[in-house]
């Protein structure tokens, strides 16, 4: 009887495989989400024609569904976030606009927050960790640089619009931000807008009600051709306006405040 000694390269080669599939699984999932639902135009139905012309329908459930409703709304946030899809205004106004200001800038800032977090954590555990094994010497001081001051640059950057959603999301995690401080900056930083494009949404219920009005009258008079002939229209650029952006900029300057004030101490005692 013969003892046959083990296949030596049989268990790091399994180890391999799976430390792949732990660390691009993930990404690869969230990729293929995303081109699923650009593909069959999912991301088409968070608009403001789809929420004003089912706006009484949506009204009557969350009145008696509050809290269903509300969940519902938190878990299309995260899906929205996570997976990069465009309607981040118009989801933000429709929470405000459905729940009230309060509550629905409440539940987004936990949908957005988690959606967030999700991506944050494949970008790192993927991104991340190949980026930090092939880092040069500046990007190795970048990545020092951003972590030591995490959360004011975070804040920033959450805080001014000049930067797309999805980049804020991957940048902390390619530049080693911990989870805690992300998490942290991200649900404050978010605060100031949710809560100012909440309070914009929460008073256009009579805008919607109005152009609902105007959108039926078109549709029975034009039943030939009612998608050209009456397109249904809320004007976005109400809510976004120039003071607003200023204010967000202001914000993310005084989020910069301490930053600047640790490199002038630094320099002052050298």
């Amino acid at each position: 009887m013969t003892n046959d000694p083990p296949e030596l390269g049989s268990p790091p080669r399994q180890s391999s495989i799976l430390d792949h599939l732990r660390r691009w699984g993930p990404l690869i999932a969230l990729v293929l989400l995303m081109v699923l639902v650009f593909a069959m135009g999912w991301h088409k139905y968070i608009s403001f024609e789809t929420i004003g012309t089912n706006y009484q329908v949506l009204k009557d459930f969350i009145d008696s569904n509050f809290a269903v409703a509300i969940l519902i709304y938190m878990l299309i946030y995260v899906a929205m976030v996570a997976l990069s899809l465009p309607g981040g205004l118009v989801l933000t106004v429709t929470g405000g606009l459905l729940f009230g200001w309060l509550a629905g800038a409440i539940g987004t800032v936990i949908g957005a927050t988690i959606g967030a977090t999700i991506i944050f954590l494949i970008a790192k555990s993927s991104l991340g960790e190949a980026l930090a094994d092939k880092a040069g010497a500046w990007l190795s001081k970048l990545r020092e640089g951003f972590k030591e001051n995490a959360l004011s640059y975070l804040l920033f950057l959450r805080l001014v619009p000049a930067f797309p959603f999805w980049l804020v999301n991957l940048a902390p995690a390619l530049l080693g931000v911990p989870l805690r401080t992300y998490v942290l900056g991200t649900a404050i930083g978010i605060i100031p807008g949710t809560l100012a494009f909440s309070v914009a949404g929460s008073g256009l219920g009579s805008v919607i009600e109005a152009q609902n009005e105007i959108h039926d009258v078109c549709l029975a008079n034009n039943p030939a051709d009612p998608t050209t002939a009456c397109p249904y229209e809320i004007d976005a650029s109400a809510i976004v306006t120039t003071e607003l952006i200023v204010a967000f900029a202001l914000l993310g300057v005084v989020a910069l405040i301490p930053v600047a004030l640790k490199k002038w101490s630094k320099r002052n005692v050298s």
